[in-house]
């Protein structure tokens, strides 16, 4: 499988990227951190290189970098940038996530991991 953007989710990277500091536009790193109520939180965050170990997916131009102890937790992700009266945000349609805490910070997968 793998993990993708939307439209909205790549202008977004590319406005925020910019240009990385080699110069070339900088990798999305996605993945998942022990968290909140439900289990996992969410990360992003930019990268200027591959780490060993990253699963290296492309959408909509963009590379998105996913460490090997995310990626089961992640596989699938749509990742889509909405904005909704005046806050905008990225939102993760994770078809590995069972179930989230109330607040949203946080979810758990139906597989323990």
């Amino acid at each position: 499988m793998a993990v993708t953007l939307t439209a909205a989710a790549a202008a977004r990277v590319r406005e925020y990227a910019g240009g990385g500091k080699g110069g070339g536009l900088a990798k999305l790193r996605f993945g998942v951190r022990k968290s909140g109520c439900s289990g996992f939180g969410y990360v992003v965050e930019f990268a200027d290189r591959a780490a060993d170990g990253d699963s290296v997916f492309t959408s909509r131009g963009v590379e998105v970098l996913v460490d090997r102890d995310s990626l089961a937790v992640v596989d699938g992700t749509t990742i889509d940038f909405r904005t909704t009266g005046l806050g905008a945000m990225f939102h993760f349609d994770n078809p590995n996530a069972a179930a989230a805490c109330g607040c949203g910070e946080s979810f758990t997968t139906a597989e323990p991991q």
